[in-house]
């Protein structure tokens, strides 16, 4: 379509698309391209369709006299196990319905001797097993809806695997007993349509099969079992986000914002790692996959490039040095496509599949260690589960301050000791005992204003009330601990920013970080609204008027105090950011305690933290080592 015309492409049909039991959702109405998403409560799922496409005003796959329905989560098939008794036997196993399993006499049980079935349509706990362990490799099990062919378990034996019922077999499909007596591959699993990993299981299996390739044994003498790992290697992690047009602009953009976050988290856990190993190149792949394929094409013959790189010839050898893993997010993925190019290795996971974005962001985080992340600024989730508690997470720096009278201000903790709030919710004389912070066990030891803020500075000059220079700092007794709900935000021209900006810490300059962050003529932010809706501190959208931007944002000013330019240059310095109005379709959020929005000439004004006088104050107390831990300036 070409800029400036309209799609003659007709509409699709909004009839006969509800569904039994359930809703959906449309990405774009009934328009061309639309994807329509059917959606049940836990524990059930669309059948027999997921999702619709509206393609030249057609639905595909079509709407049916019969209406799709949400049916009953089941689980695969557990009466697969051999020489023992699976209690109670049924059919169909439903959601919450639990098994027991016992071996007959002379063999030995292992596994799970309860499971329940799950609302992802898996069991819990892992695969029974009753074996009298007479051969070279323990018996390998068969997973719930599986078939196996093989049963003597010497070297060099190969046992088979099949799933049944429309289920998809993801995992080693042959598994072989090697000399170690242990089984090559990964253990099979059976998926229906409607299975996917929980953001527990997967952050427990991703990161225990990164870890592994992390800290892989150095005392090996076996060739191409495990890689000797010294200092001075390097570890390549490559990104691959889907870019086809199943995947939405929504989504991918929010997918890309994961990955910058995944990158700075880990970040921090690699560097103590890889100080003390690392020989040659491990690469580790990470791609996000949410649909089927099509102008890019079957990923296959790039990842067989790409192993033809990594392997040299020399499969067998050089075989631990590539780790293939796929976030399959979403109803429509290749399952068994993706499952024959990921990586397969002994007592690990490489192909994992998640609901949607959210549960992909919340496995990244669980699999990092919060106590390894202490030190960055800036981090925060987003996403929640409508509790108080995982709300707060959106904001953890964000700090409640009362006067002793009313809780009128917001402030955020940029060190474990200092709270940056402004200056003008305070009394002149007010004292640290009067005032508290919305902390746990938190103490006020000292209220610093800026030394240059004076509300009644410029009244002879008939200015009633000037706020330049409207910052000051609390300092707290003792430092507070850091954790999932309570960080620190980035003060710009220091170090720990450089981290979180992914800047090379050599030669950065605050220069630099005004470029990065002040970048554009129109620079979108936020700020925190005191002003709470029940438990929730709203976030207000704003655009920051730079470049040219901001003259027009002065003028505005100007006609809507009715000022001159002599007053508008005493009142509006160049320590203010200026916002408020109307700019490429958005309308501003406004700071008035009783208004939302802006009006059209309507503008606010906030302290610009690059000021030198801002920076200067900042740095003589957050960057005091006497003070708690520091923040290093540039």
């Amino acid at each position: 379509i070409l800029p400036g015309c309209v799609s003659s492409l007709p509409q699709c049909s909004e009839s006969n698309l509800t569904i039994s039991g359930g809703d959906f959702t449309l990405s774009k109405m009934y328009i061309d391209g639309s994807i329509l998403r059917y959606h049940c409560p836990e524990g059930y799922y669309p059948h027999p369709v997921k999702l619709r496409q509206c393609y030249r005003g057609r639905w595909d796959p079509a709407p049916t006299r019969k209406q799709p329905e949400c049916k009953r989560v089941t689980c695969p098939n557990p009466n697969v196990l051999n020489n023992g008794i699976v209690d109670p036997y049924k059919r169909i196993y439903y959601m919450n319905d639990t098994t027991t399993f016992r071996c007959h006499s002379d063999y030995t049980f292992r596994g799970s001797s309860t499971r329940v079935c799950q609302a992802n349509g898996k069991w819990s706990g892992g695969t029974p097993v009753c074996s009298r362990n007479s051969d070279h490799c323990p018996d390998p099990g068969i997973p719930p809806g599986a078939s196996r062919t093989g049963h003597i378990f010497n070297i060099d034996d190969a046992v088979t695997y099949r799933c049944h019922n429309n289920l998809k077999l993801l995992g080693s499909k042959v598994r072989v007993c090697q000399d170690d007596g242990q089984w090559s591959g990964q253990e099979p699993e059976c998926y229906a349509d409607f299975t996917y990993d929980t953001p527990e299981e997967v952050a427990e299996a991703f990161s225990s099969s990164l870890q592994t390739t992390l800290t892989m044994n150095e005392e090996t003498d076996k060739e191409g079992k495990r890689i000797k790992l010294e200092q001075g290697g390097k570890l390549n992690i490559y990104i691959a986000l889907d870019a086809s047009d199943s995947i939405e602009e929504e989504d991918f953009n929010k997918a890309k914002n994961i990955i910058k976050q995944l990158i700075i988290k880990v970040r921090t856990v690699m560097v103590a790692l890889l100080a003390s190993y690392c020989q040659g190149k491990l690469i580790v792949l990470v791609s996000l996959s949410a649909g089927v394929y099509n102008e890019g094409g079957n990923p296959s013959k790039n990842v067989k490039e790409i192993k033809q790189i990594v392997y040299n010839g020399q499969v067998e050898k050089r075989d631990e040095y590539l780790d293939l893993y796929v976030f399959g997010v979403g109803d429509d993925v290749q399952r068994e496509d993706i499952d024959d190019w990921v990586t397969k290795k002994r007592d690990e996971k490489h192909f994992f599949l998640l609901q949607d974005m959210e549960n992909v962001e919340e496995t990244f985080d669980q699999m990092i260690d919060e106590s390894t992340s202490v030190s960055l600024c800036g981090l925060y989730k987003d996403y929640h589960d409508g509790t108080q508690s995982t709300m707060r997470r959106g904001y953890p720096w964000l700090i409640k301050i009362d006067d002793g009278t009313v809780a009128n201000c917001l402030g955020s903790l940029v060190t474990p000791t200092f709270i940056l709030t402004a200056a003008h919710c305070f009394r002149f004389g007010d004292i640290p005992e009067n005032i508290k912070v919305g902390a746990p066990n938190v103490r006020v030891k000292e209220y610093i204003p800026h030394p240059k803020f004076q509300i009644r500075d410029k009244e002879k000059e008939g200015i009633s009330e000037f706020y330049e220079y409207d910052v000051a700092l609390i300092e707290l007794e003792k430092s507070v601990i850091i954790g999932i709900d309570l960080r620190t935000i980035c003060i710009p021209c220091t170090k720990e920013t450089s981290g979180a900006l992914r800047l090379s810490s050599s030669g950065v300059t605050c220069k630099h970080h005004k470029e990065e962050l002040m970048n554009n003529d129109l620079v979108t932010a936020k700020f925190m609204s005191s002003k709470k809706m029940g438990d929730v501190v709203p976030k207000k959208n704003v655009q920051i008027k730079e470049g040219y931007k901001r003259a027009s944002c002065i003028e505005d000013a100007k006609k809507e105090l009715n000022i001159t330019d002599e007053q508008a240059a005493k009142i509006i310095t160049d320590n203010f950011l200026c916002t408020g109005g109307a700019e490429l379709n958005q309308v501003d959020d406004i700071s008035c305690k009783d208004k939302t929005q802006s009006i059209e000439t309507a503008r606010d004004f906030h302290t610009n933290l690059f000021s030198p006088e801002v920076q200067a104050f900042l740095k003589k107390y957050l960057g005091d080592g006497k003070r708690g831990a520091p923040l290093t300036f540039l």
